[in-house]
């Protein structure tokens, strides 16, 4: 008998928590089920399966980091402004890491769409404005940051800086600062 109170939304915030104390590869609806001290069929009235969930998840980490971001870039520009997201994503990351997990997810197209990664992508764009990239420059500085911003957190969850100095946080600043040179001094075609 599924509990009074159990919605697709509070399913996907528990899955969430979930996801960030035992990683997300390992959320379920069984797992889930309990959480909740129901059976795992009692969900699948608010969740069609696990991989709805895990796409619930994901669009849940995506809104939460697009909210985080637009707040932090409100005023800013330039270099600030690249600062301000690419901390965003990994303040986030270490708070949140299997709802960070989950905002890699693959999503089809038309979930993809309407989820909250647009706007990320729209935050990217906003601050390459302020350096002046015109497309196709633009989407290709999108890909890098993108690539540099995930690839570093990446590591970074994993232990991969943990073992030699400078110690990450030195080499995240210069990071940034490296790619606000870059990006101001964008090689032509």
């Amino acid at each position: 008998m599924a509990r009074v109170g159990l919605t697709a939304e509070r399913l996907a915030r528990a899955g969430a928590e979930l996801a960030d104390e035992v990683g997300f590869d390992h959320v379920t609806v069984s797992a889930l089920a309990r959480r909740f001290d129901v059976r795992a069929a009692s969900l699948y009235s608010h969740v069609k399966s696990s991989q709805d969930l895990r796409t619930r998840i994901a669009l849940l980490a995506l809104e939460e980091m697009a909210d985080r971001g637009a707040a932090a870039l409100a005023g800013r520009a330039g270099k600030d402004a690249l600062a301000a997201l690419a901390n965003v994503y990994r303040d986030y990351a270490r708070e949140h890491p299997g709802r960070y997990a989950a905002a890699r997810l693959r999503l089809d197209p038309e979930t993809a769409a309407a989820s909250a990664g647009g706007r990320h992508a729209r935050m990217i764009r906003a601050i390459l404005r302020g350096y002046d990239l015109t497309e196709p420059d633009q989407t290709h500085a999108v890909r890098l940051l993108g690539s540099v911003f995930h690839g570093y957190v990446s590591l970074e969850l994993g232990g991969g800086f943990d073992h030699s100095a400078p110690g990450s946080e030195e080499t995240w600043t210069r990071i940034i600062d490296a790619l606000d040179a870059l990006l101001r001094t964008w090689p032509a075609a």
